[in-house]
């Protein structure tokens, strides 16, 4: 394999050293030195510390919360993202700018806003709330709700652009040759988006593994029952136990880190796959 060593004549960028160089630079500046100080002063604390707070059935049960409610919050944002980014990039309407807006409301919304927004909304004695016969927040319910309203616009931003390139043509000829619709969904399009899916997916609930402000309006936060695994943290270091806020810290870390990787292994793997075919 020949290596860009060197700046082309009709590159913009810098050659391969130096580019390489600023991005390393950057990377162990910015993201690995940080989080390789906070694994060393783990080995600080008594292991009789660590071992506790790993034990402990508070922590455990916020760690399950926060793992399971990333996973289904980050399924219904990738089901409903797909379907929007299908009306976003399919159909065009009067509003449809105004719709393709305020799918990234989330993004530039500060957490907290959005989680005394929801709460006023779908709160019991909220706009909505009222309502429902039963309560959509201040429970685990309120967890999910939260993560899907800031994990959509991940999902919704990776599928449009692929189905806005998808070549209709190939859905054309799949009905052509017989196929439903279904079909041609599922053996034309879904296999063309995969990787993105997969991608928004990653992505939404990355962001719900970690997200804290929201969540706290609507969750309740009770031990064992929907306090989150960033709500601990917090409740650790206000009680000055640095031992088990760190040991927490490491501890997610490595849960997203390994999730992650796992995610982008499956979709390099699905790209490549994709590529062969």
């Amino acid at each position: 394999m020949n290596w860009p060593l060197t700046r082309t004549a009709d590159s913009v960028l810098p050659g391969y050293r130096l580019a390489m160089g600023i991005t390393l630079f950057w990377l162990i500046s910015i993201v690995l030195l940080p989080l390789t100080v906070l694994v060393l002063s783990l080995f600080s604390f008594p292991l009789e510390s660590i071992l506790a707070t790993l034990s402990n059935p508070r922590v455990q049960s916020a760690f399950w919360i926060s793992f399971s409610s990333a996973l289904g919050a980050a399924i219904i944002a990738t089901l409903l993202g797909t379907l929007i980014a299908w009306v976003l990039t399919r159909y065009k309407f009067p509003g449809v700018a105004v719709l393709d807006a305020l799918v990234d409301i989330p993004f530039a919304l500060p957490t907290a806003i959005a989680g005394i927004a929801l709460s006023a909304l779908y709160a019991p004695d909220g706009w909505v709330g009222q309502f429902l016969p039963f309560e959509l927040v201040f429970n685990r319910a309120g967890i999910w709700l939260a993560l899907v309203f800031i994990g959509l616009p991940f999902v919704v931003r990776s599928i449009e652009p692929v189905l806005a390139e998808l070549d209709r043509e190939l859905e054309e000829a799949a009905g052509s040759l017989g196929a439903s619709r279904a079909q041609v969904f599922t053996r034309v399009i879904i296999p063309h988006i995969a990787p993105a899916l997969l991608s928004g997916f990653a992505l939404a609930f990355a962001r719900g593994l970690g997200e804290y402000g929201s969540v706290i309006f609507l969750a309740g936060n009770v031990p064992g029952v929907s306090e989150i695994a960033p709500l601990a943290i917090i409740t650790a270091l206000e009680s000055y136990d640095m031992a088990g806020a760190t040991t927490m810290a490491v501890l997610m870390l490595v849960i997203s880190f390994a999730t992650l990787y796992f995610f982008n292994w499956l979709q390099h793997r699905l790209r490549h796959e994709k590529q062969d075919v």
